[in-house]
């Protein structure tokens, strides 16, 4: 398992960590890949939003006479930079092996009125789960905790309570749409 090195302008764990998890605030971030970023910034964050990457899949499984069926997955969120840094990579890996393109990873800030705020919800971890990632953002997780000098939290998927996956993992969605103007882009 390879886990690439986060850049350091996306290193902000420093300041959101404590041994009792991530700080939260009304700014959230949100891992993508730089071949959404333009539509993002005109359109905003719309759930299931890759709209491109699901016509492929769905006509690549008609193609083989499967059936497709789509979920509406909500947005990802969470507390971090680096976190985010982590998804827009594995966003930006799995758009390049579909279209063959070579897209880079990009993180998206978005800072939330108290009142949209309020609709960021915990993940209690379907994100990593169901995305197929869940030992190597562990693993980040881990390098995380362990680079501020702190004990790396046991979370058993099972039994643990949902404010852990936010507040131990960094984990948060949100099933609203987020309106271009509470949408940037990080930049070093």
């Amino acid at each position: 398992m390879t886990i690439s090195v986060t850049p350091i302008h996306f290193q902000d764990d420093a300041q959101l960590l404590t041994q009792a998890g991530f700080k939260t605030s009304n700014t959230w971030y949100h891992g993508t890949s730089s071949g959404l970023v333009a539509s993002i910034l005109n359109k905003g964050l719309l759930p299931s939003g890759d709209r491109e990457s699901i016509q492929r899949t769905k006509k690549a499984m008609i193609t083989i006479g499967d059936s497709f069926k789509e979920n509406k997955d909500p947005i990802f969120l969470t507390q971090s930079k680096e976190l985010a840094y982590f998804w827009a990579t594995k966003c930006a890996q799995s758009r390049g092996q579909l279209f063959s393109t070579t897209e880079e990873p990009a993180v998206l800030s978005i800072t939330l009125t108290d009142d949209l705020n309020s609709n960021v919800k915990t993940d209690v971890g379907a994100a990593a789960l169901l995305m197929g990632s869940a030992e190597e953002y562990l693993e980040v997780i881990n390098q995380v905790y362990t680079a501020k000098g702190l004990a790396t939290p046991e979370v058993d998927p099972v039994t643990a309570d949902r404010m852990d996956y936010l507040n131990l993992l960094g984990m948060a969605y949100s099933k609203q749409s987020i309106a271009p103007q509470y949408i940037k882009t990080v930049e070093a």
